[in-house]
């Protein structure tokens, strides 16, 4: 365009803007960025009630909207999800190079929580890869992520939900050095936030993780106590996923305190919840045990 032309373009689009018959100015657009957030939070629903692959087709329609919009912080959460969820699937090198790609990005775009949220998950990971070994614990490499995670915390302390992360993480290393009043206490900490903040799904969850605690300790009466307290919350929220796993600890819990009948029974309901909300493979292997 000829600078003329282009001075004449300017001149014109002032006028219009100054008549009162002219339209509106384009205030700032969030279509997109809107239907990223809902696929986002669709697709983490949608893995809490274990339905991991679907919740990954997903999170490939949000990872596109917030790649087309160039939001920071919608391609870091999403990226961070994606991790998550591909730990649950057993991907676990992609889920490390998922959440150190988040890390990295959310470094460079000055997004200093998620940029701690995305390493917190990766030390949380790091523990339960630790708690799936056999062997004796490795307590120097516990209490080297529990100095990281200490840093992380302090960068997000700002933010409830990441804070409460950070302290399920925290409870997951106590409970791995076997110190099991610190990690119910850090647990009871996320569960705290949770409470305050409604977060239902993640209070239920907390509880789960209490009794796990619980159960390792030989504390077999308070483990089942807090899977109760999951499953109340869960009925609320119609979380097959959560309720059938409740069950299933459960009956674990009782086998381990010598209660079989018990045990079998707990198992029969999570297997029926399993196969009711189209979980086949979860209820045939847990009959298969």
């Amino acid at each position: 365009m000829k600078i003329k032309n282009l001075l004449l373009f300017l001149v014109v689009t002032a006028f219009f803007v100054g008549c009162s018959t002219a339209p509106k100015r384009t205030s700032e657009i969030t279509t997109e960025r809107d239907a990223a957030e809902n696929m986002l939070n669709s697709a983490n629903q949608t893995a809490n009630r274990g339905r991991y692959a679907e919740a990954l087709l997903i999170l490939v329609e949000a990872r596109r909207l917030a790649l087309g919009t160039d939001d920071p912080s919608l391609r870091i959460r999403t990226s961070i999800s994606r991790g998550n969820i591909l730990f649950s699937l057993e991907r676990e090198a992609e889920a490390f190079a998922e959440w150190e790609a988040a890390s990295l990005e959310a470094d460079s775009s000055n997004e200093s929580v998620l940029a701690s949220l995305a390493r917190i998950y990766t030390i949380r990971g790091k523990l339960m890869s630790m708690a799936d070994e056999a062997g004796t614990v490795n307590a120097d490499a516990i209490e080297e992520l529990k100095t990281l995670l200490a840093g992380e915390m302090t960068n997000v302390r700002a933010d409830v939900f990441s804070t409460a992360s950070a302290y399920v993480t925290l409870g997951l290393a106590e409970k791995l050095l076997g110190r099991f009043s610190e990690a119910e206490s850090a647990i009871r900490q996320a569960l705290n936030i949770h409470e305050r903040n409604d977060s239902l799904e993640d209070a239920a969850y907390d509880w789960f993780l209490v009794a796990s605690i619980r159960s390792v300790a030989g504390n077999y009466e308070g483990a089942l106590e807090a899977l109760q307290m999951a499953i109340r919350i869960d009925r609320r929220l119609e979380n097959g996923f959560g309720l059938a796993s409740s069950w299933q600890a459960m009956g674990d819990v009782y086998r381990k305190a010598g209660r079989y009948g018990e045990s079998e029974a707990a198992w029969r309901r999570a297997a029926d919840i399993y196969r009711a909300i189209g979980l086949e493979d979860h209820a045939a292997k847990l009959e298969g045990e």
